[in-house]
């Protein structure tokens, strides 16, 4: 998420500097290569999102049972991958 936040930055940069360096920055993202790390990219941002409401959760002091701690992350992924995939859909 880190070299998520540079990129990030960077393109943000590059909009103010210009279209022409915008321009740049957009074809590099937009390469197979530049898809795939902009997918990763936002499935990490949603696994830490969903990771941060399950800690939210134990802060109330519920959730520690083994059983419920498994399904928890179960659901901590299953969701990265929904939102990831609902995010990326709607952008197309």
């Amino acid at each position: 998420m880190s070299v998520g936040f540079v990129v990030l930055a960077g393109w943000l940069l590059d909009a103010a500097i210009g279209a022409e360096t915008y321009g740049a920055m957009m074809s590099y993202l937009d390469t197979l290569f530049g898809k795939a790390l902009l997918i990763g990219w936002s499935f990490a941002f949603f696994f830490h999102l969903s990771n941060g409401v399950r800690h939210l959760v134990w802060d109330f002091g519920r959730g520690f049972e083994k059983a419920e701690a498994n399904a928890s992350a179960w659901f901590v992924l299953i969701l990265a991958v929904v939102l990831t995939s609902l995010f990326w859909w709607v952008r197309l």
